[in-house]
């Protein structure tokens, strides 16, 4: 069974405190990512996705000038590294979320996303549960 620390990304990108709702998403827009974690050193404090910058900035009429805190969930959902694939796809397709992030204690060590389980190609049936429920959950909630 392959353990989190061998399918994760281990160089992640992260904004602080300091950094504004602008950075954030000018470094989503370079990275082409949809998620960027919220670090105080090397600790852990948040998460700012693209769909909370929709939800908690542009729809409440916030500037870009917005402190991240004001944004990011503080709520997280996290794994260690020595958690198993398929401990990772159970969390994800029960809390209905795309990315994991991978913690020692409350030091931020990587992230593993759903594209990550994708392309390793993974035949556990758990990890492909965990594809197909956020997958089908997320497409009935963008249908008009």
């Amino acid at each position: 069974m392959e353990k989190i620390r061998d399918i994760m990304t281990d160089d992640v990108e992260c904004c602080s405190l300091l950094d504004n709702i602008y950075e954030v998403a000018v470094k989503m827009k370079e990275l082409n990512v949809g998620a960027i974690p919220i670090v105080d050193q090397e600790r852990l404090i948040g998460m700012i996705t693209d769909r909370d910058i929709v939800l908690r900035c542009i729809a409440d009429k916030r500037p870009a000038s917005s402190k991240v805190e004001e944004v990011m969930s503080k709520t997280l959902i996290t794994i260690s590294t020595d958690a198993t694939s398929n401990e990772a796809a159970r969390l994800m397709a029960e809390n209905q979320i795309r990315r994991l992030p991978v913690v020692d204690g409350d030091k931020l060590i990587g992230i593993v996303s759903l594209g990550d389980f994708a392309v390793r190609e993974l035949t556990d049936d758990q990890a492909k549960v965990a594809l197909t429920e956020i997958s089908e959950t997320n497409q009935i909630g963008m249908q008009h």
